[in-house]
């Protein structure tokens, strides 16, 4: 597909427990798609938050379009994301739960529409990110070890 990733956001799989992934579109000003295309976009706090229905994306921070006129957008408002009533109800059932929360992996473009795929997720404990660490170092080091045998 023609996809163009505008931005990840690396830290959720490090903090955060994957569960589900969800494709969702934007509702986006005009100003707004423009700065997203220059990769001023920052997924770092943001989180998804399912109210009256309706899925919204907070605390992210799309700077102001560079050439934009007094009329530019505030960078940190809320955006509505777009997606089925039934992942909709189904997203409010699973973030009612304790600990699920909804956050953003990335932000991109699909034939010219922006979408942002948000995973159901739940928090790690810190030995939960020390024992996913521990594992990628073992793998790792068993990825080498093989290599090095096959010279």
């Amino acid at each position: 597909m023609d996809e163009k990733v505008a931005t990840l956001n690396r830290q959720a799989y490090h903090n955060y427990h994957i569960f589900e992934t969800f494709e969702a579109g934007m509702v986006l000003l005009g100003t707004e798609a423009k700065s997203i295309r220059e990769g001023k976009i920052n997924l770092k706090d943001s989180y998804g938050l399912v109210k009256n229905g309706e899925v919204w994306l907070l605390n992210c921070h799309i700077s102001p379009y560079s050439h934009g006129n007094r009329m530019n957008h505030d960078p940190l408002r809320s955006r509505k994301l777009l997606l089925h009533r039934s992942e909709i109800r189904k997203l409010l059932g699973k973030t009612t739960e304790r600990g699920m929360t909804l956050v953003p992996l990335k932000i991109y473009f699909l034939r010219g529409r922006a979408k942002c795929e948000i995973a159901l997720a739940k928090g790690k404990k810190l030995f939960d990110k020390r024992e996913t660490e521990r594992r990628k170092t073992a793998d790792r080091e068993a990825r080498q070890a093989i290599k090095e045998k096959r010279r």
